[in-house]
């Protein structure tokens, strides 16, 4: 075997251990809770000895950011990949609205936050990765495809981030925060259709060229 090809080989044995031991820890988190998971039950959960967990993450707090950043990651390439050269606005809006309420309301989707929001008083740090990987960067793609659009002429907006942020928002009303709190469960996609389908109606009537 040549030195690349080994070097390959490699390289992707080393990315399936760490994907093994993420997904041991995602499970370990999600059952247990941060502060109740253990480097030690992680390490059995992932079928690693508790030296090789160690070379690929120093703590847990490591472990906890790399799971946070691959969902965060996953959301914005599965639910913000927009094509500014699209101009059907409301087609647009109403397919990421969708993808964008299912994606949060997904089974189990809603411990990652609930960590989150229980640690970040205590590991700010985390709270800002959370919040830069994924609203922000969210907020970010959607107003750049809305600048392109206002730029072309096919809406009118003053304040974009505000609007972008707003529409987000509004695609999730009744359906994420009693998710969240187990208050009720999943949403039915024809819920999630009904409460899209006003949020896209009420953002093209507020934004609507002039």
């Amino acid at each position: 075997m040549s030195s690349t090809h080994l070097a390959a080989a490699i390289e992707r044995q080393d990315r399936a251990k760490r994907r093994q031991i993420v997904e041991g820890a995602r499970a370990v988190f999600l059952a247990q809770g941060f502060d109740g998971a253990s480097m030690g039950e992680i390490a059995r959960q992932a079928g690693v000895s508790k030296g090789t967990l160690y070379v690929y993450f120093d703590s847990k707090e490591a472990l906890f950011e790399a799971i946070v950043e691959e969902e965060c990651l996953a959301q914005a390439e599965q639910v913000f990949a927009l094509d500014s050269n699209d101009h059907d606005v409301e087609a647009v809006l109403t397919r990421l609205g969708y993808a964008f309420v299912r994606f949060l309301c997904r089974p189990g989707g809603q411990s990652s936050l609930r960590t989150v929001i229980s640690i970040s008083e205590r590991m700010p740090a985390i709270g800002k990765q959370f919040y830069e990987t994924g609203p922000v960067t969210g907020i970010a793609r959607l107003s750049r495809y809305l600048e392109d659009q206002v730029a072309g002429g096919f809406l009118a907006i003053p304040d974009i981030e505000v609007a972008a942020a707003q529409f987000l928002d509004s695609c999730q009303s009744t359906m994420f925060k009693p998710l969240l709190f187990n208050f009720g469960g999943p949403p039915t996609d024809e819920r999630i259709n009904h409460v899209v389908g006003i949020a896209v109606r009420t953002f093209l009537l507020a934004h609507a060229p002039r």
